[in-house]
C-alpha cells in the first residue's frame, strides 16, 4: 500500500479494480441500485466504475482502501444471506468513514444468524450481536437504550427463534399502556383491539420477521399472547417467552409483578428508554430501580446498555437524539 503524504494538501489519486465471478453477484452487494453506488461514491468521496463483473475505484489512497473494505464486508455479509437494504449500505458507510471497520468486519465475519422460517435474522451492529446472544443464553436480559437500537426488534427475533426451535410453548408480549393509565376497560372492542395500538411496535417487528398472516395464524393459534401488564397478576408463565417493551414506564410495583411471573422454561426479554420516561414526575420509574436494586445479580441478569452508535433508523434519528441529550444534559 502506497504510503501517504500528509504534508502534501493534494495526495496523488489511486485506483484499485475488484474482479467478481459475474456481474449479478457483483450488483447483488449494492442491491442493484445506481443510486446506492451513487452513495458509496459520494459519503466516501471516490469515483466508481463499473463493468460486468468488475469495479474500479479512484480516489485518494485512504478513502480507496475504505471502499475496498466495503466491497469485502458486504461480500461476507452476502455469503451468510444478508440481502443490503438501502438503510443498511448507510448504515456501514457511516460506520466505515467514522473508523470502525474492524467492528464491521467482526460482525459478520462471524454472523449470529438467527434462522426464523423463511427469515434470516442478521444483527447489524457488535452491540446488537452482543445482546442477540444474551436473549439466547439468558433467562432474563434487560435491554437498555434510546430509540432505534433494535431492542424490541432483537428481542422478538429471540422469542420467535425459541418458538420455532421448541424451546418455548408460546410467547407473551406486554408493555404498560400508560397514555390510557392502565385503565383499558373503557377503551371500545376486544382486549386485542384495546391494547393494540401500545404494542405496535412489537407486532410491527413481528410482521417483518413472519409476515403478516403467518403472525396472525400464531396469534389466532394462541402462540402468541398479547397480555397488558394490568392481566398479568396472578399468572406464573411456564415455557414461555416473555417481552416487556417500554419497561422505563412501568412503576416498581409493576416492574416486580412482572419479574415474579418468570416460571420454569421461560425466558424474559425486559427493554427499556431511561431518557423517555412518561411517568408522572411523583412516579419512579421501575426500570431505573431495577437496575439498582438487581445489580448485584448482574452475574445471572445482565443488563446490556446500547450507545446512540448502534442506532440503525434513518441516519438523522441518531444525530437528534444526540442534540436532544445536549440540551437536556445540566450545564457544568
Amino acid at each position: 500500500m502506497a504510503s501517504v503524504d500528509s504534508s502534501n494538501p493534494n495526495p496523488p489519486l489511486r485506483s484499485r479494480e475488484l474482479h467478481f465471478p459475474d456481474s449479478r453477484q457483483l450488483s447483488n452487494l449494492y442491491g442493484n441500485r445506481i443510486q446506492s453506488l451513487k452513495l458509496i461514491e459520494k459519503v466516501l468521496n471516490i469515483e466508481l466504475i463499473t463493468r460486468d463483473n468488475w469495479v474500479k475505484i479512484n480516489g485518494e489512497p485512504p478513502n480507496v482502501e475504505r471502499t475496498v473494505a466495503l466491497f469485502e464486508i458486504l461480500q461476507s455479509a452476502h455469503k451468510h444471506g444478508f440481502q443490503v437494504k438501502p438503510s443498511d449500505l448507510q448504515y456501514l458507510l457511516t460506520a466505515l468513514k467514522n473508523g470502525h471497520e474492524t467492528e464491521l468486519r467482526n460482525l459478520f465475519d462471524s454472523p449470529l444468524v438467527l434462522e426464523i422460517g423463511a427469515s434470516r435474522i442478521i444483527p447489524k451492529t457488535l452491540n446488537q450481536k452482543r445482546y442477540l446472544h444474551l436473549l439466547t443464553h439468558y433467562d432474563l436480559v434487560f435491554g437498555i437504550g434510546t430509540a432505534g437500537v433494535g431492542k424490541t426488534y432483537l428481542a422478538m427475533a429471540a422469542a420467535l427463534y425459541a418458538l420455532f426451535q421448541n424451546q418455548v410453548h408460546k410467547i407473551i408480549i406486554t408493555r404498560p399502556a400508560v397514555e390510557a393509565g392502565e385503565a383499558l376497560g373503557y377503551l371500545p372492542g376486544d382486549l386485542q383491539e384495546k391494547v393494540l395500538p401500545y404494542l405496535r411496535p412489537l407486532y410491527d417487528a413481528l410482521y417483518h420477521i413472519l409476515g403478516k398472516s403467518d403472525a396472525e395464524r400464531l396469534i389466532a393459534k394462541g402462540s402468541i399472547e398479547i397480555a397488558p401488564l394490568a392481566y398479568m397478576r396472578g399468572r406464573t408463565l411456564s415455557n414461555a417467552f416473555i417481552i416487556l417493551d417500554e419497561a422505563q414506564n412501568t412503576t416498581p410495583q409493576q416492574i416486580l409483578l412482572f419479574l415474579t411471573r418468570l416460571g420454569d422454561g421461560s425466558r424474559m426479554a425486559v427493554n427499556g428508554d431511561i431518557t423517555q420516561i412518561d411517568l408522572p414526575p411523583s412516579t419512579p420509574s421501575g426500570l431505573r430501580q431495577a437496575l439498582e436494586t438487581l445489580a448485584p445479580l448482574k452475574a445471572e441478569i445482565p443488563f446490556f446498555h446500547f450507545d446512540n452508535s448502534d442506532s440503525v433508523r434513518h441516519p438523522l434519528v441518531q444525530k437528534i437524539i444526540e442534540a436532544y441529550q445536549r440540551r437536556s444534559a445540566p450545564h457544568s
